[in-house]
């Protein structure tokens, strides 16, 4: 039944967003050439509405998981809990960053058509555009290739007898004695950054 709430809630935010769409009050906007004229008004609305959605969505979970919850975790969560957490999180994050990510570009290019586009319409299509490779690259690259590497430096942690506690790992002191340690670390290092 929860899914039942959680979807009628993202109706109504839907429905309310187009309830207050600058094209029902008479901006400006509206008596531009573009979406509107192309799309006969209100499929120029919802296109507008799937945009700021989509992209506003991907930049709230971003900032949220950058700056917030990831900081909590570490800061809470023994060492191998976080990165065991973050691999189940992560792909999830990034398939949603993607699709967000895909539809703000689809409803962004609709809107504004590369041959008629301003320069700055073009700017932000291509800046839409790479964000989109960097987060498609996360998550069918570099996700699975920092698990695996997590994994199996979590294995040679637990034999040292490290990562289980919070924050700031005990994995520096160890790697000076431990060449495989030290060896994954440096591997794990360029593919998480």
């Amino acid at each position: 039944m929860a899914w039942l709430s959680r979807f009628v809630v993202m109706v109504s935010f839907l429905a309310l967003g187009i309830l207050v769409s600058p094209e029902i009050f008479g901006s400006k906007a509206a008596a531009q050439t573009g979406p509107s004229a192309t799309f006969g008004g209100s499929l120029g609305v919802v296109l507008k509405l799937a945009h700021l959605l989509s992209f506003a969505t991907s930049w709230g979970a971003a900032l949220w998981v950058t700056f917030i919850g990831g900081i909590i975790m570490f800061k809470t969560l023994p060492r191998h809990q976080f990165g065991n957490l973050q691999g189940k999180m992560f792909p999830a994050y990034f398939s949603m960053i993607g699709v967000c990510g895909a539809i703000s570009v689809a409803a962004f290019g609709l809107l504004h058509p590369w041959a008629s586009a301003s320069s700055a319409e073009k700017l932000q299509m291509g800046l839409l555009v790479s964000s989109l490779i960097f987060t498609l690259t996360n998550l069918l690259i570099f996700t699975p290739m920092t698990m695996n590497m997590m994994k199996a430096r979590h294995k040679i942690e637990r034999e040292e007898n490290i990562g289980n506690e919070v924050g700031l790992s005990k994995n520096r002191e160890a790697a000076k004695r431990n060449p495989k340690l030290a060896e994954i670390n440096k591997k794990f290092g360029m593919i998480h950054g």
